[in-house]
């Protein structure tokens, strides 16, 4: 009797054992049976009958008083993409044969979700979404809906790109590029191969996020235009105090962010003139080194920047000139240097006028000057406030390592 007990035991232990590997995936869901999204653009709309009511009611659930909102979403065609460089496997080289885009107007984003989800037969899906864009119009009223939204959904990855579009995001969402047979992958490979060219800094979703919860860094995005022959243009940072966005520079004045920042690579060029002459060569950055130091004055906090770039000589413009003379090299160092201090110092002017941080000072105050800002600040809007007030001097410093070779 012992013997068959123990035979039983065995055996139901052996079963208990077996049985978690035979569930199968009791919750899978076919890729054929989602609406993959790779793409949204965010634009202010204005009141329409296509605003349905999905979401509320007039007479019982009245929706709130608030404005309108136009979300598109750039969904992939199952069996489209293709899947190698030539057209094999069902693919298309067509971008618009690729995707489906599809807009709605809601008045928030889970709003106009819900409302695409009445529209779409599949369940909508975004853990490959890539990019994400907003008008400068809507991002100028502030984004805490799209922080918001796109925070608590766990499928969004914090390797997405989030970007202010100049005019209408919609249209770089209907967008169709040369190079890439998906829109969305044009634009975050645009970004993307900016950084390893160093013309833009590492800053997806995520860090931004990270960015804007600081209390002593603001956020700052991408800001790209679509031109005429579907190719985006990066134009400079939209930078951002909270959630609003307060401005936006010239695309050169992401060089001197970076510089700031000692960001690299760098990949910048700028002319530069001799003085007293119409002698110009063009200068490329090759590599930064940024140190900061930080002190407080009076109850005033004063940074020191001292910035050291490697530069090379990509091009000459004038003749009557040697680029093998020592003295020429040591003025266009000496050149360069000086509009490099001037570059910087009016854009640390342009972000202070905003009161948007997005160098991030206040945060090294906050690990080298505890005391002062436990006293003194404590909050991300007295900082706001203080580094309006901040003073700074700037000190670069150009070494031309290259000026290139010449057969003659």
């Amino acid at each position: 009797m012992n013997r068959r007990w123990s035979k039983l035991v065995k055996l139901s232990a052996a079963l208990s054992m077996l049985v978690p590997l035979l569930t199968g995936c009791w919750d899978r869901l076919e890729i054929e049976d989602r609406a993959v999204v790779l793409g949204v653009s965010i634009d202010k709309a204005k009141r329409s009958s296509d605003n349905d009511e999905v979401t509320h009611h007039a007479e019982t659930m009245p929706a709130p008083k608030m404005g309108l909102i136009r979300v598109a979403v750039q969904i992939a065609l199952p069996g489209r993409i293709p899947l190698g460089p030539g057209e094999g496997g069902g693919g298309t080289t067509n971008p618009q044969e690729t995707v489906w885009v599809i807009d709605v107007i809601g008045y928030t984003l889970d709003d106009a979700f819900m409302k695409l989800q009445q529209q779409v037969s599949s369940r909508i899906f975004f853990g490959h979404l890539r990019v994400i864009i907003m008008s400068e119009e809507y991002a100028k009223g502030g984004i805490d809906n799209v922080n918001d939204y796109f925070r608590r959904n766990s499928e969004v990855r914090r390797m997405a790109w989030l970007m202010v579009a100049k005019g209408n995001a919609l249209s770089l969402l209907k967008a169709g590029p040369k190079l890439e047979r998906i829109p969305t992958l044009y634009l975050m490979s645009a970004l993307d191969e900016g950084i390893n060219m160093g013309k833009f800094p590492r800053d997806y979703i995520g860090i931004f996020w990270s960015n804007s919860s600081k209390k002593g860094e603001e956020g700052y995005l991408p800001y790209v235009a679509l031109r005429k022959e579907q190719n985006v243009e990066i134009m400079g940072l939209a930078y951002f105090q909270g959630s609003r966005m307060m401005g936006k520079t010239k695309p050169l004045q992401i060089g001197s962010f970076m510089a700031i920042k000692g960001t690299n690579p760098a990949g910048y060029r700028v002319y530069v003139m001799l003085e007293g002459t119409k002698k110009m060569v063009m200068t490329t950055t090759t590599h930064r080194n940024t140190k900061w130091t930080a002190s407080v004055k009076d109850g005033q906090t004063h940074f020191s920047i001292k910035i050291v770039l490697e530069v090379n000589i990509e091009e000459k413009m004038s003749r009557n000139f040697y680029l093998n003379n020592a003295g020429v090299v040591r003025q266009i160092q000496d050149i360069e240097a000086r509009k490099a201090e001037k570059f910087c110092a009016q854009l640390i002017r342009q972000t202070q006028t905003a009161g948007s941080d997005i160098f991030g000072f206040g945060e090294y105050i906050r690990a080298k000057e505890p005391r002062y800002w436990n006293a003194n600040i404590k909050t991300k809007e007295k900082w706001q406030e203080a580094y309006k007030e901040m003073t700074f001097d700037i000190h670069a410093f150009v070494n031309v390592r290259r000026v290139g070779m010449k057969a003659t």
